[in-house]
């Protein structure tokens, strides 16, 4: 169906209006059309309010992707991440975009959902959008995905983890390192029997896990019955029984690393629930350091991990690339750390206290 308005200008009812539809309707040129959309402050006030009538008459909608390809810039930044849910990259993503959007570039988010094959789709789709950079979260891409990203012709930055083998650049943390320092700050405050709980085996949650063995095995320490773990995505409830599997194998066990805090926060609520004190009789560590490991009571130990100065660090790497000299930073790959958030729940072992709280428990 086609309706003519009273400039003459037919505008078919399911097409999409175009800035020479915007102009007949204005009786100005599509020039003068995209000067007042672009800068309105070059044009006459009449002009402009002339121009905006036909805009909101017409539903009009700049494309912005076919205006920035006749200029050969997009301003748009590609960002892939495995979780839209996950609370670890709320920082993260915030910390990009407020680097990004203030200096004038759109950042297009996809979420992959921690599958490799999305992952290749969404590195195809945002390619498609000839993105000016893309930053990639993690970095185990597939051999293809590799190949898309190292073939775009544009900055690359993998981010969360380490590589020596970086596509382009590299700005995340160790996490293997990470998981052998947690055990490493419980053992120095006396406990030996520390158990691992963790969920969906994601690259980074088993370097985690492969960090903690390694360390427990440094201090000739068994493991068996000390690892709880699920293939399913980890949830607080989740902590408990992941807990409660390691308890009916292990009685003693003094102390509890997790692969995140939801975990631990799950742990924690499972202590509470059979009368276990944290961290007198088991002491509890997570991972990230998320905003509630401050407001749990106890408060929540945790491995904190530089979220924020991540994403900050890889856009700004972009914006030295993109508007400087084009040079890349060296080293390609930068390993940001991590620390030990000690709060409330962790202490140092505190001998014989678990075992006489299991005796009277079954008195």
């Amino acid at each position: 169906m086609t309706k003519a308005n009273h400039s003459g200008v037919n505008v078919n009812a399911r097409r999409r209006a175009t800035l020479s539809d915007v102009a007949r309707r204005a009786g100005v040129s599509p020039v003068s059309v995209s000067r007042a959309i672009r800068h309105p402050e070059m044009v006459s006030e009449d002009l402009r309010r002339r121009i905006d009538d036909a805009v909101r008459s017409l539903n009009y909608i700049p494309n912005n992707l076919a205006s920035a390809l006749a200029s050969t810039r997009t301003h748009i930044v590609g960002v892939i991440v495995p979780s839209l849910t996950n609370g670890v990259f709320d920082d993260y993503l915030g910390a990009i975009q407020d680097v990004l959007n203030p200096a004038g570039f759109e950042v297009l988010v996809l979420n992959v959902r921690y599958s490799e094959l999305e992952e290749e789709k969404a590195i195809a789709a945002l390619l498609g959008y000839h993105p000016e950079a893309m930053i990639v979260a993690g970095t185990d891409q597939t051999e293809r995905s590799r190949h898309l990203l190292k073939h775009s012709g544009v900055p690359v930055v993998q981010t969360m983890d380490v590589t020596d083998t970086p596509i382009d650049l590299n700005i995340g943390l160790d996490h293997g390192a990470a998981g052998a320092a947690a055990v490493r700050y419980l053992y120095e405050l006396g406990h030996r029997k520390i158990a691992h709980l963790t969920a969906r085996a994601d690259p980074r949650a088993r370097r985690r896990h492969a960090g903690y063995q390694r360390q427990m095995d440094a201090y000739g320490l068994s493991t068996a019955g000390l690892v709880g773990a699920s293939p399913r995505p980890s949830d607080v409830a989740m902590g408990g029984e992941l807990l409660g599997e390691v308890l009916a194998a292990v009685p003693d066990v003094s102390a509890v690393f997790t692969c995140n805090d939801d975990l631990a926060l799950g742990t924690l609520f499972e202590c509470q629930r059979r009368g276990i004190g944290v961290p007198e009789e088991i002491a509890i560590i997570g991972f990230n350091d998320l905003d509630f490991a401050v407001a749990s009571v106890p408060t929540l130990s945790s491995v904190s991990t530089e979220r924020r100065k991540m994403g900050t660090w890889a856009a700004d790497a972009i914006l030295e690339i993109i508007r400087g000299s084009g040079r890349r930073p060296d080293p390609a790959s930068i390993d940001i750390g991590f620390s030990i958030q000690e709060r409330g729940s962790t202490a140092a072992r505190a001998a014989g206290t678990r075992a006489a709280g299991r005796v009277r428990a079954r008195a």
